[in-house]
């Protein structure tokens, strides 16, 4: 089991407190591993396993306890057998119907430390912080980074190198499960493609009520193609028609902010760097894990650069950066960053294979008059640091703990 150091050591504070802690992502990126490493914690430091109540609502098992009152009782009947603090730990909670008025009920009446995870990123709205406002801290968990994924793969394949590693990521992307599997092509590739199913009808079509499910794949595909490249709902529109759907932008727009609540898809906005604003149109979209567009889509390899910026941006993620794309009079970043004020700016290329690539990855940075560290990421081998922009081969950057 790997011990996502980066996720426990922001979990472990908020540890034995009486604020509820979520945890939300897509389906499958190993939240319920996270619940059993704070079990595990919690034991080590002298925690009763015994004082421990733990279940997962997509077990059959507990389909009786679906309601908000059903699961209250439960809990408060267990709890009274158990005495003493108890420790909830409640999987796929969405499935609960009004389960929030549970737990704000179960955390006022009961001496507990409440652990949740869901599949939804809307878990935490409407009326949730109304009952829980200000008492919770959420993790965003994600898949596999490459360090994580290259710690399994290696366990599996002890003498595969770190550009071995890479080549089996970018193909396999960083599901956990598909360790189980031993990262074997025609089983992975099955497994991500019912997981890519299974979020596609359960976290999306049936959570949203939707009743055109074709229109739904049609405008999925369509993302999945494009990500990382900037295209807007009207473009999307047009694409349709010439299929013989016609569909409006907004309807378009909807559908697409599903897949992101069920964390199929990221959003990211262009930030106008002169005038420091958000512009509203032309958003780029990058997918929740690259070895569900290679299952699904293919062509991972023949879009390297878009998957190169695809993993990039997922990093970006995971260490609490806060991500847009950031445009410069004509000129493009692809990644501006900003983590509590501590800004870092990066460029995705696949090879700086010429003088005009280089020049154009690198002079993206050329109106750019801050301080902060600029990166230009690649494949490339060899450093090619210059005019204090920093040159890093992408595994040595995802590989890196801090870039400063």
């Amino acid at each position: 089991m790997i011990k996502r150091e980066r996720y426990m050591s922001r979990i472990r504070p908020f540890m034995g407190t009486d604020l509820i802690k979520v945890m939300t992502g897509i389906r499958r990126c190993g939240k319920s591993v996270m619940l059993k490493l704070i079990q595990q914690e919690l034991t080590e430091s002298g925690v009763s396993s015994t004082q421990f109540i733990s279940l997962n609502f997509e077990d059959m098992c507990y389909s009786h306890l679906l309601t908000a009152q059903a699961l209250n009782d439960e809990i408060v009947k267990r709890a009274e057998e158990i005495g003493g603090k108890v420790y909830l730990f409640f999987d796929e909670i969405q499935e609960v119907k009004d389960w929030e008025k549970c737990i704000n009920s179960l955390r006022v009446s009961l001496d507990c430390d409440i652990y949740i995870t869901g599949s939804n990123a809307k878990l935490l709205s409407g009326e949730l912080a109304t009952y829980l406002g200000g008492r919770y801290v959420e993790f965003v968990i994600y898949p596999f980074s490459f360090g994580e994924f290259m710690e399994l793969y290696r366990s599996l394949n002890p003498d595969a190198s770190n550009q071995q590693c890479f080549q089996e990521y970018l193909l396999a992307g960083g599901m956990p499960y598909l360790a189980n599997l031993r990262y074997v092509d025609a089983p992975s590739k099955q497994y991500l493609h019912d997981l890519f199913n299974s979020v596609q009808l359960k976290d999306i079509v049936k959570r949203n009520k939707i009743r055109d499910v074709d229109l739904l794949e049609r405008i999925i595909a369509y993302v999945i193609a494009n990500v990382g490249t900037t295209f807007s709902a009207t473009s999307l529109a047009k694409f349709l028609k010439n299929e013989h759907r016609t569909v409006a932008p907004e309807t378009i727009l909807n559908y697409i902010k599903y897949c992101c609540d069920a964390y199929l898809f990221y959003q990211v906005k262009r930030e106008d760097l002169q005038g420091k604003q958000i512009l509203s149109s032309n958003e780029k979209y990058y997918i929740a894990d690259h070895g569900i567009r290679e299952a699904i889509f293919g062509g991972n390899m023949q879009d390297i650069n878009l998957m190169l910026e695809n993993i990039v941006y997922l990093e970006l993620l995971r260490r609490g950066y806060e991500v847009t794309v950031g445009r410069m009079g004509n000129k493009e970043i692809d990644f501006v960053c900003d983590r509590r004020g501590e800004k870092l700016y990066v460029q995705v290329a696949y090879l700086l294979a010429s003088e005009e690539t280089v020049s154009r990855e690198f002079g993206a940075y050329d109106a750019i008059r801050d301080n902060f560290p600029k990166y230009v990421v690649s494949l490339d081998e060899f450093g090619m640091s210059r005019n204090g922009i920093k040159h890093r081969n992408i595994r040595d950057f995802l590989l890196s703990d801090e870039w400063n």
